[in-house]
């Protein structure tokens, strides 16, 4: 049986991400990050919005594809730096997707969709929007912030969990007190909301 439109992008996209030359061992393996952190981005959404639509589903998955392909020191390491590396990131990860779901046959209107979804425009004004920043930071907070915890300073990561927190629902922010975090993160993080 031929794979749907849908299934046929998600193989697509995680063909892409499995060219990622940057790799974690799981279990004796060597897995390509990005293909690891796609897949972690639609389980969380699932788990956050089980009726999430293709558009969005698609959007989670692709929201990180070929992100070694510009290398954050390209740009000057200070903010505007940080932010326009950002910026050309996000306009890279919505045209390769775009081209991934003409190719498997999607409408223009969809299309658009999830280029505005991967862009994360309008958040705490469109849902789906929203829904992806709520996702992009409960990924951070359950995969990637005890690692990157040990790497910096307390007053920095309490700044940063303050960071991540704005950015979320109410919604979002119910699920992340519901992660099983380490006594000193989950310390860490009671200081930055309280």
């Amino acid at each position: 049986m031929k794979p749907t439109r849908f299934e046929s992008a998600i193989i697509l996209i995680d063909k892409k991400n499995s060219e990622d030359i940057n790799t974690y061992q799981v279990y004796g393996l060597e897995v390509s990050k990005e293909l690891v952190y796609s897949q972690r981005m639609s389980q969380k959404l699932l788990q956050f919005e089980p009726d999430a639509t293709e558009e969005l589903q698609i959007a989670s998955r692709a929201q990180h594809i070929c992100r070694w392909k510009i290398a954050r020191d390209e740009y000057p390491m200070d903010k505007v730096g940080y932010l326009k590396w950002r910026e050309t990131l996000k306009k890279m990860h919505a045209d390769i997707t775009s081209n991934i779901l003409k190719e498997v046959g999607y409408e223009t209107e969809f299309i658009e969709r999830v280029s505005f979804l991967i862009n994360k425009k309008l958040i705490k004004k469109d849902d789906e929007s929203q829904t992806i920043e709520d996702v992009i930071c409960l990924v951070f907070l359950d995969y990637y912030f005890e690692e990157f915890a040990t790497k910096h300073e307390d007053e920095k990561l309490i700044d940063i969990l303050q960071k991540t927190w704005k950015k979320m629902s109410e919604k979002g922010h119910a699920a992340a007190l519901k992660i099983n975090y380490s006594d000193k993160s989950l310390s860490l993080i009671k200081q930055a909301i309280a």
